[in-house]
């Protein structure tokens, strides 16, 4: 059974790896439409995120809008796929310990 499961995960692992090979342009955030005025019916686009410790805010042009939510859904996938990695080895060194203390 563990040796099923050992086997599971690393298949799991590689296509983890098959997918972050893959990942392309990538940028943590969020992106909102701030109107300038309260009544206004079109207004400006920043992108908020945190990196290195710091807080930082970009405007993002109308025409940019698009591939910047493209690039935050991946980087949301990035971040998905590394968690689900981590609790993956995490997984298989308790199995690999288990097997080893009961041999």
């Amino acid at each position: 059974m563990k040796t099923t499961r050992l086997d599971q995960i690393r298949k799991r692992i590689e296509r983890i790896k098959a997918e972050l090979v893959a990942i392309d342009e990538m940028r943590p955030g969020s992106l909102t439409e701030q109107l300038k005025k309260p009544d206004a019916q079109r207004g400006y686009y920043q992108l908020s995120y945190t990196h290195g410790g710091r807080s930082r805010t970009e405007h993002v042009p109308r025409d940019c809008v698009r591939e910047a939510r493209r690039q935050i859904v991946t980087y949301k996938r990035f971040k998905a796929l590394i968690a689900e990695w981590v609790d993956l080895s995490i997984e298989q060194c308790r199995l690999k310990m288990q097997s080893g203390s009961e041999a």
